[in-house]
């Protein structure tokens, strides 16, 4: 007997008959997804971007905010009187100073009617040179057509307007009688309707400095209603030791820079 056959061990063939092998699958190849390689614009793009954040973050995590500028005031000077350029206005003789200020100019000056009158003649210049000298009525005419019939007319440098230097004039307030009616009469006779009316000469005094500067306050005056249409102030630039021709010059300018420009 064979051994095969004694330890009870059927031959190979026998064996696969009875455990057959069993083929097991491959396994499957899985496809491949690698994604294909950016395009180079879009690569280079994405690192433009990625820069560009970290840069701003840097920027925003320590630099200091940037400080708000701060708006700039406007330098065109204000002309509230610009619309007076194309009417007919009467243009007042100046009439009074103020008395009482601190350095006394209003003492050292001997001759009052004379430096009135130089204020007159240079308001009428600064006008003039602004093209208004043909439009607008100036003391010396007025002086003029009352002189040649006193009787119908009124006397430009007899205007009531006293008034008017102890009051706080607001638009829209009355003036009061006897310059209402003179105002109508000046206005009728000159074929206007508004009046620029010189209330009274000042000098604005630096206590500390012990200078000062001539100023003008005035008021536009609508003479048939009686209406105070506008008041102010013009003052001149520049500081001195007493009220010369140069500041009522310049006090002249600044009054016709209300109107139009130079």
């Amino acid at each position: 007997m064979r051994c095969d056959d004694r330890c009870g061990k059927r031959p190979p063939d026998a064996r696969a008959a009875i455990y057959p092998r069993i083929a097991f699958p491959r396994p499957l190849r899985q496809p491949d997804v690698t994604p294909p390689p950016p395009h180079p614009v879009i690569r280079a793009a994405s690192l433009s971007l990625l820069l560009y954040a970290i840069a701003t973050s840097t920027a925003c995590g320590s630099a200091d905010p940037p400080a708000e500028t701060a708006p700039q005031p406007s330098t065109a000077p204000s002309r509230p009187l610009a619309g007076l350029v194309a009417q007919r206005v009467v243009v007042a003789p100046a009439l009074a100073l103020r008395e009482g200020d601190p350095a006394g100019w209003a003492a050292r000056i001997p001759r009052l009617r004379e430096f009135l009158r130089v204020l007159d003649d240079e308001i009428g210049a600064a006008l003039a040179d602004r093209g208004l000298g043909q439009s607008w009525v100036f003391p010396d005419q007025l002086w003029r057509g009352h002189s040649r019939n006193p009787s119908l007319g009124v006397d430009p440098y007899r205007l009531a307007t006293q008034p008017l230097r102890a009051a706080r004039l607001a638009v829209g307030d009355r003036v009061s009688e006897p310059l209402a009616s003179q105002l109508r009469t000046l206005v009728a006779i000159h074929d206007g309707r508004l009046v620029l009316l010189p209330v009274e000469v000042f000098f604005d005094i630096d206590r500390a400095g012990g200078t000062g500067r001539t100023a003008l306050r005035l008021a536009l005056v609508d003479a048939r209603t009686s209406e105070i249409r506008w008041s102010g102030e013009v003052k001149a630039e520049q500081r001195g030791t007493e009220a010369d021709r140069a500041q009522l010059t310049d006090v002249a300018t600044r009054l016709a820079n209300l109107v139009t420009a130079p």
